[in-house]
């Protein structure tokens, strides 16, 4: 329980369940609660005895110097002390005590009850009502600034749930906080027999608290007991909690939405591309198979040789495709494997053009390059992936540059073209699967998206820019080892 909780005081607990498990935690609060409150009283009624008597061992001695009703504005000191400290009672009884005490050792004739001046009468009955009042105002007071604390407490804790984003961990985080402002052993939302969420150790025996938040959901709270106005706020904190479990599983809900969404539209994109792009070479594999089957009609080798060729193009071009729809599986699914390595630059580009497609390329790849952190295998995919788009946007029989730089403590290879190039707008589109930003396009729309995975993979980046004078560069950066 929070200290400047402690000062209140303590009321019989009602339970916020429907169970007889939540009205035994009721009575157990009240308990604790009227126990705190008697011992409140008893340092109330301590302090009004040790003020009265420090105020008389001070005046007495000087009786006979002041009047009367200078004596009795000094006795409300200790009486506004007990009412500080002990609540209402111990200062009313300290009041009457006090009245008593004046009577008896300031008010002549001393050392009795008796009062002569019909004015010294009206004093000590003012000053019994002007303590009596003072009494209950402090009271009063203290508890206004007990319940306020309360409020502010409950008010921040409700300000963050709500300010809070719906995220992984709020609903921990949230239980947490509860935990800690009323100094809780445990705290658990609980379905049924089922633990949703818990933050502490359940210690053994019942909880202080059990509170509903919706249908078979409840707030439960292990430690020190609490008071019914804790008990209330702590249950509009449980109906947050609540509010803040559903707003999270909808989260979840809209977030598997927008998964499967997604897998729609990769799905409905791939079932269109592969209604054009597989069926092509396919086709093309089909009928130059059965035109060399046909039993009536006699080839000539040079017509063996193009329809031959044809298969062979044909076939290219299907695992090609396959190879890059199994690559990018590879990507979504989270198991590709890299295993970078030191690697000489112009070793890998050689292998990248003997497995791309016909058309010119400039090489400027010097062989006194350092070596590069990388997984050849996965770089060779990149840079062929690259070549191939790069021809493909290249005017008829403009060649293609590749060139290889150190830059700081990064190698940079630049594959460039002297296509029409990208907008700045689309460039980081291309990068998404299944993507064609012209409507001639082919393929799959694979191939960039390939390339960025694989590169990321090996810890380097690819990002498009300009060409100048036009077209478009693809830009690799990779580590230098040493």
């Amino acid at each position: 329980m929070n200290p400047f909780w402690a000062a209140g005081v303590g009321a019989v607990g009602v339970g916020t369940g429907g169970d007889a498990a939540a009205g035994g935690d009721a009575a157990a609060g009240g308990g604790a609660g009227a126990g705190r409150a008697a011992r409140r009283s008893w340092l109330g009624a301590a302090v009004a005895v040790a003020g009265l008597a420090g105020v008389t061992a001070v005046l007495l001695p000087l009786r006979g110097h002041l009047s009367l009703a200078g004596i009795t504005l000094l006795y409300l000191v200790p009486v506004l002390a007990a009412a500080v400290v002990g609540g209402v009672w111990p200062a009313l009884a300290g009041a009457l005590t006090a009245d008593l005490v004046v009577n008896f050792l300031f008010v002549p004739p001393y050392h009795t009850l008796v009062v002569e001046s019909p004015g010294n009468v009206i004093v000590l009955v003012v000053y019994v009502l002007v303590a009596a009042t003072v009494a209950v105002a402090v009271d009063v007071a203290a508890q206004h600034q007990v319940t306020a604390a309360r409020r502010a407490v409950e008010a921040a804790l409700l300000a963050q749930i709500s300010a809070a984003p719906v995220a992984p961990g709020a609903l921990t985080h949230l239980l947490g906080q509860i935990r800690a402002t009323y100094a809780m052993t445990a705290v658990a939302l609980t379905e049924g027999d089922t633990t949703i969420e818990q933050v502490g150790t359940v210690p053994a025996g019942p909880p202080a608290l059990s509170a509903d938040v919706a249908p078979g959901l409840r707030l439960r709270a292990w430690g020190p007991p609490v008071f019914a106005e804790d008990r209330g706020a702590l249950t509009r904190l449980a109906a947050a909690a609540g509010r803040l479990r559903e707003n999270q599983r909808l989260a979840d809900e809209a977030g598997r939405a927008h998964e499967l969404a997604e897998v729609d539209r990769l799905r409905s994109a791939l079932l269109g591309a592969v209604g054009h792009d597989l069926r092509t070479p396919l086709a093309g594999i089909k009928a130059a198979v059965s035109s060399l089957r046909q039993p009536d009609v006699s080839w000539s080798p040079d017509d063996q040789s193009e329809l031959l060729a044809t298969v062979e193009e044909s076939t290219d071009r299907l695992v090609a495709l396959v190879e890059n729809l199994l690559s990018l599986s590879r990507l979504q699914a989270g198991v590709l494997s890299a295993h970078p390595q030191p690697v000489p630059l112009d070793a890998v580009v050689a292998e990248a053009l003997l497995h791309t497609g016909s058309g010119p390329v400039d090489v400027d790849v010097p062989d006194d390059l350092p070596l590069a952190l990388a997984d050849p295998g996965l770089l060779e995919r990149v840079l062929a992936n690259l070549l191939d788009n790069a021809r493909t946007a290249s005017p008829p029989g403009q060649p293609v540059q590749l060139t290889g730089r150190r830059v700081a403590d990064r190698l940079r290879l630049e594959v460039i073209d002297r296509g029409p190039g990208l907008p700045v707008e689309v460039r980081e589109a291309a990068f998404a699967p299944f993507q064609r930003l012209t409507d001639h396009g082919t393929g799959l729309g694979l191939g960039l998206a390939i390339a960025r995975g694989f590169t990321e993979a090996m810890g380097g980046t690819l990002v498009p820019s300009d060409t100048p004078g036009g077209g478009l560069t693809m830009t690799i950066t990779l580590a230098v080892v040493g």
